[in-house]
């Protein structure tokens, strides 16, 4: 199988920058001018014993900003662990380097939005959850590798790769349109990776969850949400459960991702913003989505766990439509009003959920390969998960379905006894609970910028109060985030993945828009009249009278003035500035 280097050294001079391959008989170095851009394949022998060396862990790409063009290396790494021999890294520092050696061609406006940019970079770089490995594809699961030609197998990891799930897709482009350079391109996933060797009955195997988070569509909660006109759904993620054990293989994959047709539900200062469907035709949309994860995956069981009553019935209510409308034999729709079920801690109600879908589940079957290398199970199809954000409800429905697919594969390995439950596993469901509440966490900062909420039910089996305080704590950071700070996150995402790019002319970037006069002023407003109104209960008047007639008259001011900010409240957000509305909605 074609492998990407391992192990390279950074050579800087004014000129150009010479990426070593330091690989053990390797003398392939790859050249980058500095002034031209052109990217060339060279050897160890054309590099300048001037050159000002540093060792790096690999290259995420380059890409153009105001003051040109910057290289993204990555400066460290952390073993995750090993999957079938292949080393998974985690990657956890990185350094965004510019080709120029100066900005002092750019004007201080331009200097400050380079600036802006440059931080926009560092903020998706900052969000954990990059992975990659140089000689094992993480894009595909063991299903889809195993069912694989002779010639996918001699490709290049970056031709290879599922283009969903590489995020520095857009930055290797100059890599990938060069062959020769593919062994310098690693492809790094977003999501979440862990790694576990376990211990039942004194049989040891290696458990592992991987969620891989798709670059298509992707954004924060509030700004992408449902589908665009490809059939790409927000914060979509497929999951994948593995155990290896003495030889033997198994994989289980589930997906997640937003109501898959056109519905917004934009930040406005209010805790819950109301979403909207737009008044348009979802079908050709909804067909697009739905025709490629029948393509890729199977049948799918849709798990709609919103609420059916409120904001969020008409959602679910379009989606059973929509699916009904559809009417294809591949598809099932099951509604479970999550938050009604399981009111006033009854977490153990789920489980007429998984009792449900059961034999569904038996007839989807899992992906197996015995110790011979044979193929003795296929995954004919897959749970398709969503709440409204396809965060918390979410995880918590796909760990106990991946906890009834791994009983029936530890059973079948020979690792679990008959009679045996995983639940009774003391040690290994610890590990288990635990790993899964980690991947909620991943994919709720990913999306939501906060922890996940309801993680102790995942962690601990049960809903507790301290975890009831916990998500009304990261519910507050959620909104502050949300409304404040989500709009930057957004910009900073859509120019990482090219949705926005910057342009080589030196015209006004979307950066210079500026807020109109309510977003400074109206708040000043409130504030003072908020003040006077404290000053004047502190320091009473002459009579009870004057100081109530003061009391009223600035409360009401800081009321008014409440009431118009809610009212605009959109203004008041931080939206996103880099990509037009229409694209956004």
């Amino acid at each position: 199988m074609a492998t990407a280097y391992e192990r390279y050294n950074l050579h800087t001079t004014p000129e150009k920058f010479f990426i070593e391959a330091c690989d053990e008989g390797a003398d392939a170095v790859l050249a980058i001018d500095r002034v031209s851009n052109e990217m060339t394949l060279t050897g160890k022998k054309d590099v300048p014993p001037s050159a000002v060396t540093r060792p790096i862990c690999g290259i995420m790409g380059t890409i153009r900003l105001v003051a040109g063009m910057y290289l993204i290396v990555i400066t460290r790494k952390r073993n995750v662990g090993s999957l079938m021999g292949h080393a998974v890294w985690k990657a956890v520092d990185f350094d965004v380097i510019s080709y120029k050696k100066t900005v002092l061609h750019l004007s201080e406006i331009q200097s400050q939005e380079n600036k802006t940019f440059l931080s926009m970079l560092n903020n998706v770089l900052t969000t954990d959850g990059f992975y990659f490995c140089t000689d094992f594809d993480l894009t595909h699961t063991l299903q889809r590798l195993a069912n694989t030609s002779p010639d996918f197998q001699e490709m290049s990891l970056l031709e290879r790769a599922d283009q969903r799930f590489v995020w520095n897709g857009n930055l290797l482009r100059e890599l990938a349109a060069q062959p020769e350079l593919h062994k310098f391109a690693l492809p790094v996933v977003h999501g979440f990776i862990v790694m576990k060797p376990c211990r039942i009955n004194g049989k040891i195997f290696e458990w592992i969850l991987i969620s891989r988070r798709s670059c298509f569509r992707a954004g924060v909660r509030y700004y992408v949400r449902g589908i665009d006109s490809e059939g790409h759904a927000a914060n979509f993620v497929e999951t994948e459960q593995l155990v290896l054990y003495e030889g033997a293989k198994a994989s289980f994959v589930q997906t997640r991702g937003s109501m898959p047709f056109y519905w917004s539900q934009r930040p406005n200062l209010k805790y819950k913003p109301k979403p909207i469907i737009s008044k348009t035709n979802h079908m050709d949309g909804f067909q697009r989505h739905f025709d490629s994860q029948l393509l890729i995956y199977g049948k799918q069981t849709i798990l709609n766990l919103v609420n059916q009553k409120g904001s969020e019935k008409p959602l679910e209510q379009a989606f059973a439509k929509m699916v009904s409308g559809m009417n294809n034999g591949m598809l099932n729709y099951i509604a479970f009003d999550f938050h009604k079920e399981c009111s006033h801690m009854r977490w153990d109600r789920l489980q007429i959920l998984v009792d449900a879908v059961a034999e569904t589940q038996d007839e989807y079957s899992y992906f197996m390969v015995n110790s011979e290398d044979k193929t003795v199970a296929q995954q004919r199809g897959v749970f398709r998960s969503n709440c409204m954000d396809c965060l918390d409800r979410t995880n918590v429905i796909q760990s106990l379905l991946a906890r009834r697919s791994l009983q029936s594969q530890l059973q079948r390995m020979g690792v679990l006894n008959v009679g045996q439950r995983i639940e009774e596993q003391a040690e290994f469901e610890k590990i288990y609970k635990n790993a899964w509440a980690d991947n909620a966490n991943a994919c709720a900062v990913q999306y939501a910028g906060t922890g996940a909420l309801k993680t102790d039910f995942t962690r601990t089996g049960k809903r507790t109060r301290w975890g009831l305080l916990m998500d009304g704590w990261n519910s507050m950071i959620r909104y502050y985030k949300n409304n404040f700070s989500d709009g930057f996150r957004q910009d900073s995402i859509d120019l990482f993945l090219g949705n926005f790019a910057v342009d080589e002319s030196d015209g006004p970037t979307p950066l210079r828009v500026q807020k109109d006069w309510k977003f400074l002023t109206l708040p000043i407003i409130m504030l003072v009249a908020f003040s006077m109104c404290i000053v004047c209960l502190l320091m009473a008047g002459d009579t009870w009278t004057e100081t109530l007639a003061y009391v009223m008259f600035w409360g009401a001011a800081s009321a008014i003035t409440a009431t118009i900010i809610l009212f605009n409240g959109q203004d008041f957000v931080d939206s996103p500035k880099l990509v037009h509305k229409e694209k956004m909605d």
